[in-house]
C-alpha cells in the first residue's frame, strides 16, 4: 500500500471505494442472471494472454490499419478533380497514347515521394502510369484562386521512361484560353 500512497488518487484506493466495485464477471453474471440467462461457471482462465500472442495482435491490428489508411488515402487522391482532370488529358492525348500503348494503367502514388504536394491553394502530384509499350509518370501542375473554389491545371506532361517528355497540358499566357498541346 506504500506505493499508492505515492499515486495520485491514493485516497479512493486507500479507502476500499474501488476495492467494494464488483468485478467484471461478477458483473456479467449479475446481468446475465438478470435477464434470465445462465451462464457457465467458468468464463474462462484469469490468466493474461502471453505477451508474444499480445505483440502479435497487436501488430497484426497495426498493419492492417495502416493498409486500410494508405488505401483510404489513395482513394482520396484519385477521387480528386486535379487528379481526374490530369488524366483526362492524357486519355486524350494521341502521341502520349501511342508512346505507352494501351490499355493503359494508372497506378499509386508513392506516398513518401517529394515532388506529390497537395495543400489549400496548389497541388503537384507524379502519378505512375504504364501501357504494354512502355512505362512513364504524368507530372500534374494544378492551383486555385481560393479554398472550395475549382481546379485549374497548370502543366501536365508525361516522362517516359527513357527521359522523352511529352507535354500534354500548357495554359496559354496571352489570354485564359487554355491551350492543348
Amino acid at each position: 500500500m506504500k506505493f499508492f500512497s505515492l499515486c495520485p488518487g491514493a485516497s479512493l484506493l486507500d479507502s476500499g471505494v474501488l476495492q467494494k466495485l464488483p468485478s467484471w464477471a461478477a458483473f456479467l453474471r449479475w446481468f446475465s442472471r438478470k435477464l434470465g440467462y445462465e451462464v457457465a461457471k467458468s468464463l474462462g482462465s484469469r490468466m493474461s494472454m502471453p505477451l508474444g500472442k499480445q505483440v502479435f495482435f497487436a501488430g497484426v491490428a497495426a498493419s492492417g490499419s495502416c493498409a486500410i489508411l494508405y488505401y483510404l488515402v489513395q482513394k482520396t487522391f484519385s477521387r480528386a478533380s486535379y487528379y481526374q482532370l490530369a488524366l483526362e488529358q492524357l486519355h486524350s492525348h494521341p502521341e502520349a497514347l501511342e508512346a505507352l500503348g494501351t490499355p493503359l494503367n494508372v497506378h499509386y502514388l508513392r506516398l513518401t515521394d517529394k515532388y506529390n504536394f497537395v495543400d489549400i491553394a496548389d497541388a503537384k502530384l507524379k502519378i505512375p502510369v504504364s501501357g504494354p509499350k512502355s512505362e512513364g509518370h504524368l507530372y500534374v501542375s494544378s492551383s486555385r484562386d481560393a479554398p472550395f473554389k475549382r481546379w485549374n491545371l497548370q502543366e501536365v506532361f508525361l516522362e517516359l521512361k527513357d527521359g522523352q517528355q511529352i507535354p500534354l497540358f500548357k495554359p496559354s499566357r496571352d489570354n485564359d484560353e487554355v491551350k492543348k498541346e
